[in-house]
């Protein structure tokens, strides 16, 4: 459309609002003349309408445009004003076949429906890949470091003193050590198992989103069928260690009872242990000595006053562990009516009680390590100071679930670089008297 056609619709229009207005002119002094022949008796009943003090031409006017069908104006705007488009331009700018069309679609050839974000509970199957990831997370395997880190510890005492200048290598039972680990990780996690059952039977940790497990909460095993696994793998832990206690005599078999207890009715009724503020104290016997002392016999065949002292630090560490657990769900625990130590003495007790567990560790370290004659390469494990600091500052400004969460999962690595550095310490204190004696042993001449 060019600028020639724009000024041809223009004239187009204003030609015709002037006709227009010419017309209705006309007629309007066409009706003022009939109601002024017709007299006062036609023009009383227009009168009577209106009583709002206005003249008796106004009165006309208005009457005359309400009763017209082809004039419609107002008192404050002329029909000049208004603007109106001809029906003879709308006809020329359609001739012009403007670049802007449109067009029905009202049918189309295919319609494509989108896949929803959200598939429906009934049309979904997990795969096998989910389901491991689900099981894996259901038995927690962040705290399996409470059982192999004893294990390991009580192992590699008995291994150290096996060690002499007749066998530098010492004596070490794979076996044995394997079987005891194994035996252990079954009894942990048919432990965790038996605990989400009961925690969900008494309203303990249903709503607890950062709480561990959670395969009954979220509906993805029935309660019944998860009891039966947990104590299906209970049993075979049992089996197992029954087979492996055999190679260290009647003490170990007392050890493995009091363990397999413990597991159970740690949330097992009538009375669960954790629910009558015992979590710290079993956490400390069964993480720490028992564990420990166990594993020592079963690789020396005989015990050992050394595999119980250097079993403390790791009792008060897993002590420490349950305790952050304890605070993280206290809130919970009181709603459900278990009775934890960080329920009973509040947020400032709690704060005070475990940094007692965690100092304690470090105190008998140093008393072991510092001595003149003692095994100073134990004392390698201060080397976890800077963690400590991160954890102990955690748990000194935080005060919501999220945040004593954190500090569990901190304690947790603390407790495993600290077993671990310690086990360094205890093999290169062993190690160093018989490295001369080392190559003639290995290499006969």
């Amino acid at each position: 459309m060019d600028t020639k056609d724009l000024e041809n619709m223009n004239s187009v229009a204003s030609e015709d609002r002037r006709a227009s207005s010419d017309a209705d002119g006309a007629r309007l002094k066409a009706n003022i003349a009939t109601g002024s022949e017709d007299g006062s008796s036609q023009m009383a009943p227009d009168t009577t309408r209106v009583n709002n003090g206005s003249t008796p031409e106004a009165t006309i006017v208005r009457s005359n445009v309400v009763s017209s069908a082809h004039i419609v104006t107002a008192d404050s705007v002329q029909a000049e004003e208004v603007p109106t488009i001809p029906l003879d331009s709308l006809q020329t700018i359609n001739a012009l076949q403007p670049e802007v069309s449109v067009h029905s679609v009202a049918s189309t050839r295919s319609v494509h429906i989108p896949t929803p974000l959200v598939v429906q509970p009934s049309e979904y199957r997990r795969g096998l890949g989910e389901w491991v990831q689900l099981w894996w997370d259901g038995i927690r395997p962040t705290y399996f470091p409470l059982v192999v880190i004893p294990a390991l510890l009580g192992t590699v005492l008995a291994w150290t003193q096996s060690i002499s200048t007749q066998t530098p290598l010492g004596h070490f039972h794979v076996f044995q050590f394997i079987g005891t680990v194994v035996s252990l990780l079954l009894l942990q996690i048919g432990a965790n198992l038996v605990n989400d059952y009961y925690d969900y039977l008494r309203g303990i940790d249903t709503s607890n989103g950062l709480g561990p497990g959670g395969l009954i909460q979220q509906g993805l095993v029935k309660p019944v069928r998860l009891l039966s696994i947990g104590l299906t793998v209970l049993s075979l832990g049992a089996l197992l260690g029954l087979i492996v206690a055999s190679a260290g005599g009647p003490l170990v078999y007392f050890f493995g009872l009091v363990g397999l207890l413990c597991a159970y009715f740690y949330s097992a009724p009538p009375r669960a242990l954790s629910s009558l503020g015992l979590g710290e104290p079993i956490a400390f016997l069964v993480f720490g000595p028992l564990i420990t002392t166990g594993a020592f016999m079963v690789q020396a065949g005989y015990g050992s006053a050394s595999a119980f002292i250097y079993s403390l630090p790791l009792g008060f560490m897993a002590a420490a562990t349950v305790h952050a657990n304890n605070m993280r769900d206290s809130e919970g625990d009181m709603h459900a009516g278990k009775r934890t130590v960080a329920s009973l003495i509040g947020i400032q007790g709690s704060r005070i009680w475990f940094l007692v567990l965690l100092l304690l560790a470090y105190i008998i370290i140093v008393l072991l390590g510092v001595p003149h004659g003692a095994p100073h390469w134990i004392l390698i494990t201060l080397w976890t100071f800077p963690l400590l600091v991160v954890v102990i500052s955690g748990v000194v400004r935080t005060d919501i679930s999220t945040g004593f969460d954190l500090v569990m999962r901190q304690t947790l690595r603390l407790e495993m670089f600290f077993g671990i550095l310690l086990l360094v310490g205890l093999s290169i204190q062993a190690i160093i008297p018989v490295l001369p004696h080392l190559p003639a042993h290995i290499l006969p001449i």
